[in-house]
């Protein structure tokens, strides 16, 4: 009986280790904000420098394009190309506008369509892939992917603030422990980016549909005031803000690329 107890626990603690290697893989090849060369600034995010709707961030200074987008309650700068990906059920969207190409400052802003079209609800300053914007996303080219994907799954090493997403609470969020110390937190709310994913999975579902060199793991999740690896990031109060509007009833997506990529 003792022997069969110990094997029993020696199988145990071995489950619990591939899960935990699973795991930090995936953080570390997807969202990875904080991993080496990531968060080197020393940063601790722009909590507190972000507000109430309609505050402007990093390369957010409207631009007359966007300015009559707004009038005819369209999404302003996303031109037809990718509205046209914008599935007709949706009602909610948050477009991410990268500053540049290859910039990873950019701004986040949520929107609700109605009987007047699209209208504002948020706006926050954000990052992106420490090295701007790809439309064609691999493993490690530490660029975020160009396009419109849904937001099904949420999660963090927080509980739940109120969302109405299917939400995983878990410890194994946590970023792995030779991080550096400002990415401490950054996982603490995520949202999966439906790039390369499951939908109705946790966002810690390492399943990639397009193969491993495509990518995978890309968040919306907690900023530490620089860059990430593929992610888009935010202070912990637009997160909270996020999670609690986001409503799968709505079917909310994510509009995202640099200016000129949106406006194409």
């Amino acid at each position: 009986m003792v022997r069969a107890v110990a094997v029993w626990a020696a199988a145990v603690r071995v489950v619990a280790v591939a899960v935990a290697a699973v795991t930090a893989a995936l953080l570390v090849a997807g969202c990875g904000a904080g991993g080496p060369g990531g968060g080197k600034d020393g940063k601790s995010g722009q909590e507190g420098k972000q507000s109430a709707a309609g505050d402007r961030g990093a390369g957010a200074a409207e631009r007359p394009g966007d300015a009559a987008g707004a009038r005819r309650g369209e999404l302003p700068g996303v031109g037809p190309a990718l509205r046209s990906r914008i599935p007709a059920a949706a009602r909610q969207a948050v477009v991410v506008r990268g500053a540049g190409a290859d910039s990873p400052d950019a701004t986040v802003t949520l929107y609700d369509k109605g009987a007047n079209g699209w209208q504002t609800q948020g706006s926050w300053p954000a990052h992106n892939g420490r090295r701007g914007w790809t439309a064609d996303h691999h493993e490690g080219d530490q660029r975020s992917p160009v396009g419109v994907f849904a937001l099904t799954d949420a999660g963090g090493v927080l509980p739940d603030p109120g969302t109405r997403l299917p939400y995983t609470h878990s410890a194994a969020f946590t970023p792995p422990s030779y991080w550096s110390r400002n990415t401490r937190h950054d996982f603490d709310y995520v949202v999966a980016i439906d790039y390369n994913r499951v939908p109705g999975t946790s966002p810690l579902d390492p399943t990639r549909p397009l193969g491993q060199a495509k990518g995978g793991g890309v968040w919306l999740h907690l900023d530490h005031g620089s860059g990430t690896s593929a992610c888009v990031s935010v202070a912990k109060p637009a997160m909270a803000a996020l999670l609690r509007a986001l409503d799968p009833a709505r079917h909310p997506v994510v509009v995202m690329g640099d200016r000129g990529r949106l406006a194409g």
